[in-house]
């Protein structure tokens, strides 16, 4: 669901572009558990106001923070949407917004002077106008814009205003990230004539004992690509079917549909799921069941598929997810006992063919009370802590849940058979502990999120580190290919601080 927020910050204005390439960057407290919602509205400015409606609308996007980070590359496309005051009906599509987020290093700040010798002449009255494009390099290869400086006009030897930049906004804290400046014409039309490159890092820049550098501005076109291991999540959903959740026909019953309301399984359900699915790029989502009998002949299964097909359980997002569970409600019949070790393990059969880091699996099982199969249960988990996995669970009902509390091992490590889990994969929370007193049903989902996904990054890279996997590579050294022509040099100076 979208409020209306507060205005986080506005970027610099680009004139006369339909192609700009904003420069601010704004910083953001990311939390993995959280739903940090985000809309981006654009503008055509038309005078000096501040007053946004004196200004013409181009469009809107929205998205949530978890969507950037969980997108390849942390970077995602969004189209922009014209407002529409009439709920169902689509908006008009106004171009593309692109956004990349990348996590912060706490670093100094670095102050810089840049200054060009007979650089190339490209205005055909006059010389040229010089300015400098900064970019940082990003983990997947590509470039983030990160500083311009300010137009030197009819000149082909610039000096530059110094300027102070936070060496994160440089290279993230990364010396040897590569650091690509361009250097162009200004045109008052926007299409800037294009003049030369060259690339540095950080570290080069403070090598020397001199305060002077000379770098080689480089005409020609060159595309890097690079690869890049990623780390695909996986979620899967655990529902339990058993009797001891009451008749879902009576108002009584933890599965009971209300017209109103979500019901606890279903409000569970959709609070982690809506967080987790940001970060799954395909959105679809096994969802199984446990602990019932199935049509047509009344066996009791502890692993079935929830839209009835077993051989590809996958649901279409959470409202996929939600209505498979809606379905098989009507469908099924709650039986039991209830076994938790055969859904881990069927989680554990696919994280166990992928073990490099490339994938991690998110298994949400809800439930409602004791768990009948706690040795088996100790097993399966003391097994999956050695793969790429995390457990959810989550209780809902009044009952008491010392199982599942034991299961958490958060006091003491699980172990079965005197072999102790490698490392704690699994997170228990009962719902009731985070329903808001006032019946504000956003709120006990917000709170039950926030609780159950907090251990998960830790989980994550914990997994990570026992394996000694690395995050992906950083681009190397920016190596130009054989330049068409050279332009002659280009002069800096810097200064630490």
């Amino acid at each position: 669901m979208w409020h209306i927020g507060m205005l986080f910050g506005r970027t610099e204005v680009i004139d006369n572009t339909l192609n700009p390439d904003f420069v601010r960057k704004f910083i953001l407290d990311y939390f993995f558990e959280e739903r940090q919602n985000l809309r981006f509205d654009l503008y055509d400015l038309d005078s000096k106001s501040d007053n946004l409606s004196k200004h013409d609308f181009l469009g809107q996007a929205f998205c949530t923070l978890g969507e950037i980070v969980g997108s390849l590359g942390s970077r995602l496309e969004k189209p922009l949407m014209d407002k529409r005051p009439v709920p169902g009906i689509p908006g008009k599509k106004c171009g593309t917004i692109i956004v990349r987020a990348e996590e912060l290093s706490n670093c100094r700040s670095v102050m810089l002077q840049f200054c060009g010798n007979k650089l190339d002449k490209k205005d055909f009255f006059g010389k040229s106008d010089p300015f400098l494009v900064f970019y940082r390099s990003n983990e997947d290869g590509s470039y983030t814009i990160c500083h311009k400086t300010e137009v030197v006009k009819n000149t082909l030897d610039p000096v530059w205003q110094a300027f102070k930049i936070p060496v994160r906004a440089l290279c993230n804290g990364d010396y040897d990230r590569s650091i690509k400046v361009e250097v162009y014409d200004w045109d008052r039309d926007g299409g800037h004539d294009f003049i030369g490159e060259f690339s540095t890092s950080y570290r080069e820049m403070s090598r020397s004992q001199s305060q002077f550098h000379i770098y080689e501005v480089i005409f020609f076109t060159h595309t890097l690509v690079l690869p890049l291991v990623l780390t695909q999540i996986n979620f899967t959903v655990a529902i339990d079917f058993t009797a001891s959740n009451g008749n879902p026909s009576q108002p009584t019953s933890l599965h009971y549909m209300s017209p109103y309301q979500l019901n606890d399984y279903a409000m569970a359900l959709r609070a982690v799921g809506e967080i987790i699915q940001d970060y799954d790029s395909d959105k679809m989502f096994p969802a199984l069941g446990f602990g019932a009998k199935l049509p047509p002949d009344g066996r009791v299964s502890h692993e079935f598929a929830l839209n009835g097909n077993p051989q590809n359980p996958y649901c279409s997002g959470i409202e996929g997810v939600m209505e498979a569970y809606y379905q098989s409600l009507k469908s099924v019949r709650l039986y039991g006992p209830t076994h938790f070790s055969p859904v881990i393990n069927h989680v554990a059969r696919y994280a166990s063919a992928v073990m490099d880091g490339s994938q991690y699996f998110i298994l949400l099982i809800i439930s409602d009370g004791v768990i009948t199969d706690m040795a088996q249960t100790k097993e399966s988990i003391v097994n999956a802590a050695s793969l790429p996995m995390s457990i959810i669970i989550v209780g809902v009902g009044p009952a008491e849940f010392d199982e599942m509390i034991e299961l958490d091992g958060d006091e003491e490590r699980i172990s079965s058979q005197g072999r102790y889990a490698e490392r704690d994969i699994v997170q228990f929370v009962p719902f009731r502990d985070y329903i808001d007193r006032r019946g504000n049903h956003i709120l006990s989902m917000a709170r039950l999120a926030k609780e159950v996904l907090a251990e998960i990054p830790d989980q994550f890279l914990s997994y990570m580190r026992t394996r000694g996997i690395k995050p992906g590579p950083l681009p190397p050294p920016y190596t130009p290919c054989p330049p068409q022509a050279i332009h002659p040099l280009l002069t800096r100076r810097v200064s630490r601080i």
